[in-house]
């Protein structure tokens, strides 16, 4: 792969377009092929499913992942799985293919707290709902495993607002100076919420921004998953080698931001529909049909996994006990605090009295 100024200077990294044609050589195999599809497949349809458990009420607020499937399948299965991810509120196609179950998903957008608790062994940390607040916290600690002499590298998610927020500069800077051995991974949908990408920064690229802090930067086609794929294992090895860098990944939001957002508002329906066209599983299918890989019954047979799946995570979550208050203070630390025992105590104290306040105002309604 080419260094980073060239790189930004040329444009922007791609394998695949939007016809499915291949213009450079990758080196993967098909069963690699095949299963960055499955992990496309699967996570739209869970996108699709959780969209409709919100519109239900069986959910809280959702943001669909619709349309940046790529990079989030191709730079979560390009580094591995001693490495760490610090994602924003949008990545539940990351978190399936990093091993977080479904179902724990499901439960944290439904409000659960169980559903931030993440499977031993899985180096992923659950979803930051407040815009850039992970970036200075992956820099520290891909800097700590720097520290420690760990082999092992930090994949950084931040959406294009993130990058006009404080801690994107301080984040940035710090591992710039430290050379963290990370990767700022920026999904460019287009949209902060309502505020188009030209609003809020004058920079003719994110990527551009990374050279400011002594990091490379690099612009990749954000649906071509191939391309992202290659790019974040080129950043792998360049973080390793000391050299933090920041991927622009090219992509759009086929939805809204979120269940409580109205895209028609501010929108243009003509700029979606150039964008449907470079749909990353469609893009996807065509190369593949193309390579004599893709068959109708092939997709049709992943989908009906897909769904399989989904619906055991919807019928486990339906399972799951009710929480108690305890559960608010047992989830904080693997061991209680005297602090935390001490109001623990107070609250079922307070909740025992009320239950007996309650009985005797009962008692003391009479006889119909």
């Amino acid at each position: 792969m080419k260094d980073s100024v060239n790189f930004v200077k040329e444009g922007i990294f791609q394998i695949i377009d939007e016809r499915g044609e291949c213009h450079a050589d990758h080196n993967l195999s098909k069963n690699k092929l095949r299963e960055m599809f499955w992990w496309m497949i699967y996570s739209r349809r869970a996108s699709e499913k959780a969209l409709k458990m919100q519109r239900q009420g069986k959910i809280g607020t959702f943001l669909p992942l619709d349309g940046q499937e790529a990079s989030q399948v191709g730079s979560a299965m390009a580094i591995n799985k001693e490495d760490w991810i610090f994602p924003t509120y949008r990545e539940m196609g990351a978190q399936i293919v990093r091993s977080v179950p479904l179902v724990n998903i499901l439960l944290y957008y439904a409000g659960d707290i169980r559903g931030n608790l993440i499977p031993k062994n899985v180096n992923n940390l659950p979803f930051y709902i407040p815009v850039g607040t992970q970036i200075p916290h992956a820099t520290g600690t891909a800097w700590a495993m720097k520290i420690q002499k760990k082999r092992s590298v930090v994949l950084c998610y931040l959406g294009d607002g993130a990058t006009s927020k404080g801690d994107f500069h301080e984040g940035l800077n710090f591992a710039g100076v430290m050379k963290s051995p990370v990767i700022f991974f920026c999904q460019n949908n287009g949209w902060a919420i309502s505020v188009p990408r030209e609003k809020q920064t004058a920079s003719r690229t994110i990527a551009q921004k990374a050279f400011a802090y002594g990091m490379e930067g690099l612009i990749v086609d954000g649906n071509d998953v191939i391309a992202v794929y290659l790019a974040v294992q080129h950043a792998r090895k360049r973080a390793m080698e000391g050299v933090p860098t920041l991927i622009e990944a090219l992509t759009y939001r086929m939805k809204m931001h979120s269940t409580a957002d109205d895209p028609k508002r501010y929108e243009d329906n003509k700029n979606l529909k150039i964008w449907e066209k470079k749909d990353p599983i469609k893009r996807m299918r065509l190369y593949l049909k193309k390579e004599k890989i893709w068959t109708r019954g092939w997709e049709k047979t992943l989908e009906k996994k897909a769904d399989r799946l989904i619906e055991d995570a919807v019928k486990k979550m339906g399972k799951v006990s009710q929480l108690t208050p305890e559960d608010m203070f047992n989830s904080i630390y693997s061991k209680m605090t005297p602090k935390l025992t001490e109001e623990l105590e107070y609250l079922k104290e307070n909740l025992a009295n009320r239950e007996v306040e309650e009985e005797t105002q009962e008692i003391k309604g009479g006889f119909p």
